[in-house]
């Protein structure tokens, strides 16, 4: 055996009895433990606190006899180490109350008296206590600085040799024992080579360590790093050292299985197994003797075993059991007291309550009857069980009974055991956790489709009699009284609903407002000849408007072809089938549809017609048309040739008449506004656009060679024409945003940006009888067009919600509200309607599942409703109803809008393989790349879509819903949804029936001073009792808490605040309305209620652990000069937060869910309710936002001692001229960050940089790259709303951990840092420069671009090439480097401001390369 598994050399070192010589010690310490008598000198009414003072002394005296028994055992070295251990472990307990504080003050200062007496033994003071080189343990015996047990342990460690051949481990009984001779090894100079550490059991006394901890101390010992290893039994078996040379019994084992597996440890061939024995003690021989007797007998046993004689008979006794046929599980009379023990550790239980079941006893002929009483939130409170003939078997009895009633209850699942089911798990529209995964979260992106609006399809545009329209017409109003605007009229097939035909809305354009008004006219009828002349105006002006009406040929190079020129049915689908027509007069009350223009539009598409099909393409590459005679035109108008009149290519036109009428090119397709006639210009004069490329031309020469088309009147004078351009989304007004914007700088020859007009002699016009005003309006069309498709859609879901009952009259704007994300740059968007769809949700499903599940506690109510409204089944609800194809998510692209009869020339291409418009709902179609686009349409109607604002959209129907009819019209939409939250008022009825049976009589007067304080008179007194009686309340046996109502009423007070805050401030934004709430709807600000109003006095429970918290928060709040303000440094108690909730689910409960008459008992209660002026946020998210506005970076080092410590964070913002360092610490982390983010404004603000309410950020700072002389003007900056989702970078500085913080400087990794190469992305130096600043914590850079209007002085610059137009820009960065100055460069020119910048931020970057502040591997470009 010894071949295999090598046995160690057993052997013992004898040490001398102990000769302490001061033994006086002990009476000294006993008798300074015995002036503190915690237990005498702290008595409370309350059992809560009289356990904590029995366990406090308790853990007291255990502490003592630790030390104590180091004098003995370890000597005074050792044991001042125990002391100091102690004391350690008590100064950082922190007191929850001021009882408990004075008791541990009590306890600290017994300890340090402890080591008082021990230091004067030891004749060292506390700051002396090393050993030196010449430290004589021998003589250190003799004083009784150690024991001789201890002396033997070092001079046998000392025979050990190098520490790296040696790997020990040392078995001692206690864990102080481990620990103080670990601290002692340490400080002694003959054995300092070795290294050492102890690892003990992570049970639950406070000398353990943790587990993690312990695994790392194993591995260094396994590994060698650790040489000598104290440990307790804890090791004994499990730990495997293959090279553990050396095992020390430093205490005798207890038994022989200690004596055995200790032994075994020792691995190693030639290894040790050292028994320390104290040289003639009888009793440690003896036990040592009768050890070794033990294991000798049991090996003979093993060896001699005879099975058949070891056989012995048994017998089942049969035991009553309760079996669940369904699964099999069971329950005996031996288990189910375990069991009930394990149901009532599973409740909801605080601090001050203790969940525990009780039992009484009852004589009876047969023998004990038990009564079991739950917890007071248990499904059940009271059970008499049957008779049994002992107390333990009538305990047992009822446990089971017990068993059987919670299981029938639905407490106890199929499986008996006590947790709350999974709703999941029941509902039909999940089927499994794999295609869920990630299902609401903005993380995940989905592929949806687009609903189609039904609104606009038609099925007249086959029909050969002619059509019936329902008419609404469209009048322009402008806010510049000379400008005019034709109305328009729009017929459709489909009527629209009441508030989508008849609406009003502003459209920006530059420097002026036209107020827009959608009007239902009634029916119109229009013959085969109207509605073909019609469907040609929309082919002919929103194609040449809009489009393109002439385009190169593909089948044929060099030809050229008109749009229009076959059949265009192409251009017209059943699915967007309507018709938008100039009227004559848009004042007039009857429509006057204007038909010469309509007319005139037709007869241009003939002319065209004729003309290209006479046309033909030349072989060159100029691709030239070359035009007819001049005598094929039939449609020219021979007129005298006189200096009145102008030819056109269709007729002539007297001079007078000319300015303002529209003009469409014969040979281009475009369309013009004729703006003057230059009279000193002809056909002969030099042509104006050649911009130098070649040689002068006349106009003449330039159309016969460009297009081939000799001039008949060469002689006529040309006109100066008004060139067509895009469609704008006039949603946007640009001019408000310019005004509070940052304008870049002038500089150089800059002359005003004019219009775009050009000059074209007339023959080359086809006149058309259109006037400029129609043209004017033509471009509104797309963008109130876009916004009545929007209305429609939301009028087409708002009658699939309402079904066939019409009974709410939700407005269509309100639901396209919800429909609209940030992402659409509206004026509007879901963000508040889902603040308050969110509340509304909130509140109905807590009603529902607490009316439904009366016998469920508040953890498993709380659990259903974390489930029903949590993002992933709002997702999976919207999904289920397609919801998704009705959400706007992506801005207006006016260039992409298509009119009926247009051809897209704007087109995105769909490249996800579908060929239907819908998308299925399948996992391919779901992605985390952060590089997907989010909202962009493609030609099929498909948009990638993050999965969270589906349900976004469900919170935001929710709200609007509630906006416009009230809960009934949102509870209407819950259904429709399928979110459980019926309101039954005969379900109100059995919960008032069930509160009506709590006992209220001893408590009158106490019920009716509550009454008077919160100004309401309850119908049911039994609600007020249960909603005042806290879960540690055993006094008055009520049998009720009221957690199940403070469930309840924290929706209720959600949802009735953030409706108050909704309708009292309109203007403000989704993110200031969730500070509001937040600030008004928590627990501290409740407390501050409960305390204002004196509602505490009337909480009922039996802590007093609670009772000394609140008497404290109280005193804190009347001696506050201001109660509305959060109050640093103490925390309320949450029960006073609870107590106002559950007061508020009491009063909806006895007035039977009218919220009205609640908010009118609360709202002086909860006043004055916080208001933006007077909105605080937390510190450091202020700090956030304010080092945000100034670019400046906060960062952040988080650490903790050990488990259960004290959290401490260090906060750092580097200014200009300055590193500002605090620190801060607390319970949490959240709370050590507060505490160094509010020192750390305070600091900033001493320094003149705040923020102010209503002004923004005020920075009075100098920075390093200004002087005193020059004191900087205060700059008020913006917070910008950012839409994250298609960011390739996330730039908030929220929260960034850096465990490389430093308070010395800014430059924290001491090392310069590495980027292989500039990126050539755009965006990508200014990202690289970012994190650059974000890494070193430098100030953000600072960009000033300049525009210059003509480029035509930069040459031919290589940063211009390919872009088009005249514009151009320059930029200059600057870039603070903290005490190091400033870094100036100027970019080289690009076409547009934000190329610039990256142009700017490369001369940085490779800047800071020169100066040895940053390396760049590649730096070839």
């Amino acid at each position: 055996m010894d071949v295999y598994i090598p046995s160690a050399k057993e052997s013992c070192r004898f040490y001398e009895q102990a000769r302490f010589p001061a033994l006086s010690l002990k009476p000294k310490i006993e008798a300074s433990w015995s002036k503190c008598n915690v237990l005498s000198e702290f008595q409370s009414d309350y059992k809560d606190m009289d356990n904590k003072f029995k366990t406090l002394h308790q853990q007291m005296s255990n502490e003592l006899a630790k030390i104590l028994y180091c004098v003995e055992d370890l000597g005074l070295l050792c044991a001042y180490e125990a002391a100091k251990i102690c004391h350690e472990k008590f100064s950082k307990i922190q007191g929850e109350c001021e009882v408990y504080r004075k008791c541990y003050l009590q306890c600290v200062t017994v300890i340090e008296e402890v080591i008082q007496i021990i230091e004067e033994s030891l004749h060292l003071a506390a700051d002396k206590m090393t050993l030196d080189v010449e430290f004589d343990c021998s003589k250190a015996v003799d004083m009784g600085y150690i024991s001789p047990k201890l002396l033997e342990l070092i001079n046998l460690l000392q025979t050990f040799g190098e520490s790296s051949q040696l790997s020990c481990l040392i078995f001692v009984e206690r864990i102080i024992t481990a620990k103080v001779i670990e601290r002692f090894v340490k400080a002694v100079p003959q054995i300092s080579h070795f290294t050492v550490s102890y690892v003990t059991g992570s049970n639950t006394s406070a000398d353990a360590l943790t587990r993690k901890r312990q695994i790392e101390i194993l591995e260094s010992f396994q590994s060698g790093k650790v040489n000598l290893l104290f440990t307790t039994d804890v090791l004994e078996e499990g730990i495997h050292v293959p090279n553990c040379s050396c095992v020390i019994r430093f205490d005798l084992p207890k038994t022989v299985c200690s004596y055995i597996q200790s032994r075994g440890r020792s691995r190693r061939a030639n290894s040790q197994f050292v028994l320390m024995l104290e040289r003639g003690s009888l009793k440690q021989r003896n036990q040592l003797f009768d050890i070794i007797r033990s294991e000798r007998s049991m090996t003979h046993a093993a060896d001699n075993k005879d099975h058949e004689s070891n056989l012995r008979a048994f017998s089942v006794r049969k035991t009553e059991a309760y079996y669940v046929d369904s699964t099999g599980a069971s329950v005996t009379l031996d288990s189910s007291v375990s069991l009930i023990n394990q149901y009532c550790e599973k409740l909801p239980r605080d601090k001050y309550s203790n969940a525990k079941s009780n039992f009484e006893f009852l004589p009876v002929e047969e023998g004990y009857e038990c009564k079991l009483i739950l917890p007071p939130n248990a499904a059940f409170q009271i059970l008499v069980g049957p008779s049994g003939k002992d107390v333990r078997l009538a305990k047992s009895l009822v446990c089971l009974e017990a068993c059987k009633k919670l299981h029938q209850m639905g407490a106890l699942n199929d499986h008996l055991v006590p947790f709350i089911e999974d709703p999941s798990e029941a509902d039909p529209i999940i089927k499994s956790k794999e295609s869920s995964s990630g299902a609401g979260t903005t993380k995940r992106k989905e592929l949806h489709g687009t609903a189609s609006i039904q609104a606009l399809c038609g099925s007249w545009g086959d029909k050969v009699d002619g059509a019936k329209f329902y008419a609404y017409k469209f009048d322009f109003k402008c806010n510049i009284a000379h400008e005019l605007y034709s109305g328009f009229v729009l017929l459709m097939e489909s009527k629209l609903d009441e508030d989508v035909g008849n609406l009003e809305l502003d459209l920006y354009l530059i420097s002026k407002t036209v107020k827009a008004s959608v009007i239902s006219c009634g029916q119109v009828d229009l013959d085969s000849e109207e509605v073909m002349k019609a469907k040609c105006f929309h082919e002919l002006l929103f194609n040449g408007l809009f489009g393109r009406l002439v385009f190169k040929s593909k089948s044929v190079k060099g030809k050229w072809e008109f749009l229009l020129q076959n059949d265009t049915n192409s251009l017209w689908s059943p699915q967007n089938l309507y018709l938008l027509l100039p009227l004559e007069k848009s004042n007039d009350i009857c429509l006057q549809i204007h038909w010469p223009a309509i007319s005139s539009c037709a007869s241009a598409i003939d002319f065209l017609r004729r003309k290209f099909s006479l046309a033909v393409g030349d072989s060159d590459d100029n691709s030239k048309i070359i035009s007819p005679p001049c005598n094929t035109s039939s449609l020219d108008i021979e007129c005298e040739s006189t200096n009145k009149m102008l030819h056109f290519a269709n007729c002539a036109v007297d001079v007078s008449n000319v300015k303002d009428m529209v003009a469409l090119a014969i040979h281009t397709g475009k369309m013009y506004c004729i703006i003057e006639i230059v009279a000193d210009l002809s056909a002969e004069s030099p042509f104006d656009g050649n911009n130098g490329k070649s040689e002068a031309v006349t106009f003449s020469q330039y159309f016969t060679k460009r297009y081939g088309i000799t001039l008949r009147h060469p002689e006529q004078p040309l006109l100066r024409l008004k060139q067509g351009h895009n469609a704008h989304n006039l949603f946007l007004n640009l001019h408000d945003e310019a005004d509070g914007g940052d304008k870049s700088s002038q500089i150089g020859p800059v002359i005003p940006k004019a219009p775009v007009h050009v000059h074209m002699p007339p023959e080359l016009l086809f006149i058309l009888d259109v006037k400029r005003d129609v043209l004017k309006s033509m471009y509104l069309l797309p963008s109130l067009m876009y916004r009545i498709e929007s209305l429609m859609l939301s009028s087409q879901l708002r009658a699939e919600i309402n079904g066939h009952a019409n009974n709410f009259k939700i407005p269509s704007s309100l639901i396209l509200e919800a429909l609209t994300t940030l992402r659409c740059c509206e004026k509007f968007s879901m963000e508040r309607l889902e603040l308050l769809g969110d509340s509304v949700l909130k509140y109905a499903v807590s009603c529902h599942l607490f009316l439904k599940y009366p016998k469920n506690h508040e953890g498993q109510l709380s659990a259903k409703r974390q489930w029903a409204v949590r993002n992933s089944t709002l997702y999976k609800r919207g999904i289920d109803h397609k919801l998704q194809g009705y959400i706007r998510d992506s801005a207006f692209e006016p260039r992409r809008w298509i009119a009926p009869g247009q051809h897209s020339i704007h087109t995105v291409s769909c490249d996800c393989g579908l060929e239907t418009l819908e998308v299925p709902l399948d996992e391919k179609f779901h992605t985390e790349d952060p590089k997907i686009v989010v909202g962009k349409l493609c030609n099929r109607g498909h948009r990638w879509m993050c999965s969270k604002t589906i349900a976004d959209c469900v919170e935001g129907l929710i709200g609007a819903y509630h906006v416009g009819g009230g809960l009934i019209a949102s509870l209407h939409v819950m259904k429709w949804l399928g979110i459980d939250s019926e309101l039954e008022p005969s379900m109100v009825d059995q919960a008032i029936t069930s509160a009506s049976l709590h006992t209220y009589m001893p408590k009158v007067n106490e019920i009716a001073s509550l009454e008077e304080k919160i100004g309401y008179e309850f119908c049911v007194k039994g609600l007020l009792v249960e909603a005042s009686t806290h879960l540690s309340e055993s006094e008055h046996g009520t049998g009720c808490c009221y957690e199940r109502l403070e469930f309840l009423g924290d929706s209720v007070l959600d949802l009735l605040i953030t409706w108050h805050l909704y309708q009292n401030h309109t203007e403000i934004d989704q993110g200031e309305l969730t500070d509001l709430r937040s600030a008004s709807v928590n627990n501290e600000n409740f407390a501050q209620v409960a305390v204002r109003r004196n509602l505490h006095q009337h909480l009922m429970h039996s802590s007093g652990l609670l009772q000394g918290q609140i008497s404290e928060y109280a005193k804190v709040i009347s001696e506050s000069e201001d109660n509305t303000i959060s109050l640093p440094g103490i925390k309320a108690p949450k029960a006073l937060g609870d107590l106002v909730e559950s007061i508020a689910g009491a009063v909806l409960i006895d007035t039977k869910l009218n919220l009205e008459l609640v908010w009118k008992v609360f709202n002086p209660l909860l006043s004055p309710i916080v208001t933006p002026d007077k909105l605080e946020l937390p510190p450091f998210r202020e700090l956030n936002q304010l080092c945000d506005s100034l670019g400046y970076f906060v960062k952040v080092k988080e650490s903790r001692e050990k488990k259960g410590s004290m959290e401490n964070v260090v906060l750092s913002v580097q200014l200009p001229n300055a590193l500002l360092v605090q620190e801060g610490k607390g319970p949490n982390k959240k709370n050590a960050k507060g505490e160094a983010a509010f020192h750390l404004l305070k600091k900033l603000e001493k320094r003149g940089i705040s923020y102010s309410k209503g002004k923004g950020v005020i920075d009075l700072s100098i920075p390093s790259c200004q002087t005193e002389e020059q004191p900087p003007k205060p700059v008020a900056h913006k917070k910008p709303k950012l839409d994250k989702t298609n960011l390739t970078a996330n730039a908030s500085t929220c929260d960034q951990k850096d465990t490389s913080t430093s308070s010395g400087a800014s430059d924290f990794s001491g090392s310069i840092p590495v980027i292989s190469s500039i990126s050539t992305k755009k965006g990508g130096p200014r990202m690289q420069l970012y994190e650059l600043c974000k890494k070193k914590q430098w100030p953000l850079p600072a960009f000033d671009s300049t525009e210059y209007k003509d480029r035509t002085q930069f040459g031919s610059c290589e940063g211009l090439e390919g872009s088009k137009g005249q514009n151009c820009f320059v930029s200059k960065i600057t870039l603070c480097i903290p005490n190091d100055g400033n870094i100036e460069c100027q970019g080289d020119v690009r076409s547009d401001k934000k190329s610039s910048f990256d142009s700017a931020a490369v001369k940085v970057l490779n800047e800071l390369q020169r100066l040895g502040k940053l390396k760049i591997d590649d730096v070839s470009q």
